[in-house]
């Protein structure tokens, strides 16, 4: 198992531990995040959640080859759980972006409560360039949070940002130097320690409640298409070549 959890001083951990493989997502991966974010938000010694990666990278995104083998075919594959566990999670939740966030590592951000970055991070959401379609509602909530024509520049010619970036995109509060993101991540999660816990979490599920549904049909709708995508043609020649360590052609392709 790569995920590595952990609970101290309040706060819940949840560590992406497969540096060799950029902290790639796998199946198990995903369903281990679904649990610990389950649990944490049943714990009442948790008063916050943190997820973090490993020096250099916060994750990859999902393993292509897991993913390709055992795409997720229902609603109940081990990705939309974890989906549904950090969007349903009524605690707190920070993040400490350590380096490159690819795809979900950047989508998820959006579910978080608080997100720090590490001024060595890069992020980037290039799924409309491996022939699929944005996830976990970023479709929804990125032109919500910039505006269509930044949206567009991320979502569909995939371009990559920087953590200065993110939060003029309002999607971190603050960069921070590599050797010192986790620890203020880390601060920020304890401070829940000292706030009543039942003003945090309901604080937190009014400031949610109004796009809360919203969110959750735009992970159903896009997991819809994602799924028929991932068997199109145009996805078949972005995963060849990626494999094949080439520049995809979508020439042919109208």
């Amino acid at each position: 198992m790569s995920i590595k959890t952990a609970i101290l001083n309040g706060v819940a951990t949840i560590e992406m531990a497969r540096p060799q493989k950029k902290n790639a997502l796998t199946t198990e991966m995903y369903a281990a995040m679904a649990v610990a974010l389950k649990a944490a938000d049943a714990d009442a010694a948790v008063r916050a959640v943190l997820i973090v990666g490993q020096p250099g990278v916060f994750t990859s995104g999902n393993d292509i080859d897991d993913f390709m083998n055992r795409p997720p075919a229902t609603r109940d594959a081990p990705v939309f759980e974890f989906m549904r566990a950090l969007v349903g999670c009524g605690k707190p939740v920070v993040a400490a972006v350590t380096g490159a966030a690819i795809g979900i590592g950047t989508t998820m951000l959006l579910h978080c409560d608080l997100v720090y970055v590490s001024d060595e991070a890069r992020l980037a959401m290039p799924f409309a360039s491996l022939g699929l379609v944005p996830e976990f509602a970023s479709s929804l909530l990125m032109p919500a949070l910039v505006g269509h024509a930044q949206a567009a520049e991320k979502l569909l010619l995939g371009d990559p940002f920087t953590a200065e970036d993110a939060v003029e995109m309002r999607i971190a509060n603050a960069v921070l130097p590599a050797g010192e993101v986790v620890r203020h991540a880390r601060r920020m999660a304890e401070r829940f320690n000292s706030l009543p816990p039942g003003a945090v979490r309901e604080s937190k599920r009014l400031m949610r409640r109004a796009n809360q549904a919203a969110v959750l049909e735009a992970i159903d709708a896009e997991a819809e298409v994602f799924r028929q995508r991932l068997s199109s043609p145009e996805a078949t020649e972005a995963f060849s070549a990626f494999f094949q360590k080439r520049k995809p052609d979508f020439s042919a392709f109208g």
